[in-house]
């Protein structure tokens, strides 16, 4: 999975070329054509899907089987490729093992495994300590473990925090609005549900603050 994943180039080349040769040995073997074209084609086939969904296998098996430990990136140059419209980077890291030991591992934004899985690639800030995992013996197959490590803490308080952003700025049009005062509880409650027990215990005071205040402001207008 690691050659898969870090050299898709060589692996579509492997993959054409053995769904081919199987293709012209089953042709001969059982004497009949149509394995000439099924098996290039799902060749071809495979080929495509694992440039795309390889690297997501292997965050997979390595979240499942990988000794946890910390890394940092040392180095980050980008790149003259594209993907999604946007320069593809190269990285450089060093790895801690449970050992005490200095690894070396690369990957770029496009052979990156990160977990938890998402349709966002969540590469670490250079010089920063982040949790990976890995397999003893091959540790340069690298697993980022975003949500367990602090970008990536800030990464998921700054998207739940857009709920209520947007809340506030509707609530500004008009504090009157009883359907906008509602959305801002139901944003910050979820909010501070969800990061009680997070590291930003300041942020969390502030919001109950905010809510005890809308909650008063709701009691006095139903009194009325």
């Amino acid at each position: 999975m690691y050659f898969l994943t870090h050299h898709p180039f060589w692996s579509l080349l492997i993959i054409l070329f053995f769904s081919f040769a199987m293709g012209i040995f089953l042709s001969i073997w059982r004497n009949h054509g149509k394995w000439f074209f099924i098996l290039p084609s799902l060749g071809l086939l495979a080929a495509i899907l694992n440039i795309f969904i390889t690297h997501y296998l292997n965050s997979l098996f390595l979240n499942a089987v990988g000794t946890e430990s910390t890394a940092i990136i040392v180095y980050a140059e980008e790149t003259n490729s594209l993907y999604n419209d946007q320069y593809v980077w190269k990285y450089e890291a060093v790895l801690k093992t449970s050992e005490g030991q200095d690894m070396e591992a690369s990957f770029t934004t496009m052979s990156a495994s990160i977990y938890p899985l998402r349709n966002a690639i969540l590469i670490p800030p250079k010089d920063e300590v982040f949790v990976a995992k890995y397999v003893p013996g091959f540790e340069r197959n690298l697993l980022i473990m975003s949500d367990k490590s602090e970008y990536g803490k800030k990464w998921i308080i700054n998207k739940d925090l857009k709920p209520i952003i947007k809340a506030e700025a509707k609530l500004a049009t008009n504090s009157g609005n009883s359907k906008f005062i509602s959305q801002y509880r139901q944003a910050l409650q979820a909010f501070i549900e969800k990061h009680r027990n997070g590291p930003d215990s300041a942020l969390i005071r502030q919001y109950e603050q905010k809510l005890e205040v809308l909650e008063a402001m709701e009691r006095e207008r139903q009194s009325e």
